[in-house]
């Protein structure tokens, strides 16, 4: 049986490498994975990296960069990922399966790899305006299976998706298949003023299927990061089966 801890992503949504470094230290033994997503990244490259995986050297990398090019620039982008030891990486689930393809042969065997469906700050008023017909934006489930299917089909090993959509992922694609579920708030934290549309708590989550879940704000903003982030853990390991 997985842990708590094994479920909890805590992205480093923070604009130095020295504010990063607080967090792991801080959270080291509480979190599963560490998300390096752009700003960390552009600010310090590789060397964050290396520097979560010294200080976190039991916590798993997720180096979440959402590429989006021509495959082969996607392709290649991969392969250099994949070379700095991280565990996961993620690709959008765009327009066109090769460059899904493309990204799984950059990966190989050394990186796993995760679609990025429909993105939990949008909304369908979002995909009307994007210009989808009204068939597909007045059913964001449909849309985010379909992308989920491309991504299993190029071989990737999960999906980003909201915790409403996990289950059905589960359904259609396999139980081995990962879904990877940001947009998670503690019963303690929801809010009307959410900047993300489709949001749930960690354990109904778990039960709709989630593998992880993405948990940043509650535990960054709180009084005491760790505290908090003990107190969500606790509600993860309720949720768990016997």
């Amino acid at each position: 049986m997985n842990s708590a801890k094994s479920y909890l992503i805590f992205p480093l949504d923070v604009a130095t490498l020295e504010e990063a470094r607080k967090y792991v230290t801080l959270l080291r033994n509480h979190v599963g994975i560490f998300k390096i997503g752009l700003e960390l990244f552009i600010h310090a490259g590789p060397q964050v990296v290396h520097a979560v995986q010294e200080l976190a050297p039991d916590s798993r990398i997720f180096l979440d960069l959402k590429l989006h090019d021509i495959p082969e620039t996607v392709r290649r982008a991969t392969l250099r990922m994949a070379s700095l030891g991280v565990t996961y990486a993620t690709i959008h689930c765009g327009d066109s399966i090769k460059m899904l393809e493309a990204a799984a042969s950059g990966a190989g065997n050394k990186l796993k790899l995760l679609g990025v469906t429909v993105l939990t700050s949008v909304s369908k008023e979002d995909i009307h305006a994007a210009g989808y017909s009204p068939s597909i934006a007045d059913n964001l489930s449909e849309l985010v299976l379909k992308k989920a299917e491309m991504a299993r089909k190029a071989e990737f090993a999960g999906v980003i998706c909201s915790g409403h959509e996990a289950q059905q992922i589960k359904a259609r694609c396999g139980r081995s298949f990962l879904a990877v579920t940001p947009g998670i708030r503690p019963a303690w934290e929801l809010s009307e003023d959410d900047d993300q549309e489709r949001v749930m708590t960690p354990a109904r989550a778990i039960q709709n299927g989630a593998d992880y879940l993405v948990i940043g704000r509650p535990i960054r903003n709180a009084q005491d990061p760790t505290q908090a982030a003990g107190q969500i853990l606790e509600d993860i390991q309720r949720s768990l089966p016997a």
